[in-house]
């Protein structure tokens, strides 16, 4: 086991079993996406790649995925909360566009942010349960802005769209898989034995011609998602 980062709040643990990298993030809490979180899971990202693993699968802790961005750190003031969102919308290009098979094993709820990073992986798979994944912006009263909106085009499916992104429907994992959050979703005690079974499926796939493949077919998503970063940057 090689831990990526460790804070008091924080543990990112990053293991390889059968040359596939498993990231597990763990926070005690609702695994935030904070500060934190995006530098252990990038630094996982380019561990993996830096060892030409197979596949990477990205894990939370029992009951919970991710709850989204850490609202601590909009507290904090306007700069550094933008700041946090800027880099949570580059990590969800990378991992959209991401080289290596990317599965997620979602281990709970997964909401705003956290319902994004699994959406934003190549195969999805879900712990059954009494679990919440949902796009609550409109809910709270806030804008998806263009980057979000063209991850969840790509990914919800059209007669859910409404539902999801501008009604703020809450879905438990079997609905998740009708809507297009996940694509299946199978009992807690079987989550990680089927991402590994996914993952190393899609590790004997040639890596050149699946990183350029994945490129090909998400060139316009992607491009959606970059141009909303460029603008970004300008303000």
């Amino acid at each position: 086991m090689y831990v990526i980062g460790k804070l008091e709040e924080r543990l990112v643990e990053y293991t390889v079993i059968n040359n596939i990298a498993i990231l597990t993030f763990d926070d005690g809490k609702a695994n935030a996406v904070g500060p934190q979180f995006l530098d252990d899971i990038n630094a996982g990202l380019d561990r993996a790649q830096a060892e030409q693993v197979g596949a990477v699968i990205l894990r939370g802790r029992e009951g919970i995925f991710s709850g989204g961005f850490d609202l601590e750190e909009f507290k904090k003031g306007v700069e550094l909360g933008m700041t946090m969102v800027g880099r949570g919308f580059d990590l969800l290009v990378r991992l959209y566009s991401f080289p290596l098979p990317l599965v997620a094993a979602c281990t709970g709820h997964g909401v705003a942010m956290g319902a994004f990073i699994i959406m934003a992986c190549d195969s999805r798979i879900a712990s059954r349960g009494n679990f919440k994944i949902s796009l609550p912006e409109t809910a709270i009263g806030m804008e998806l802005t263009p980057l979000l909106v063209a991850l969840t085009t790509a990914r919800i499916s059209r007669q859910h769209r409404t539902r999801v992104a501008l009604q703020s429907e809450v879905y438990n994992p079997e609905q998740a898989v009708e809507a297009g959050f996940i694509d299946e979703a199978v009992e807690a005690d079987l989550l990680d034995a089927r991402a590994m079974e996914v993952a190393l499926k899609l590790a004997n796939l040639p890596q050149a011609q699946y990183a350029a493949n994945k490129l090909l077919i998400r060139a316009n998503t992607l491009q959606a998602m970059n141009d909303n970063l460029a603008e970004m940057a300008k303000r």
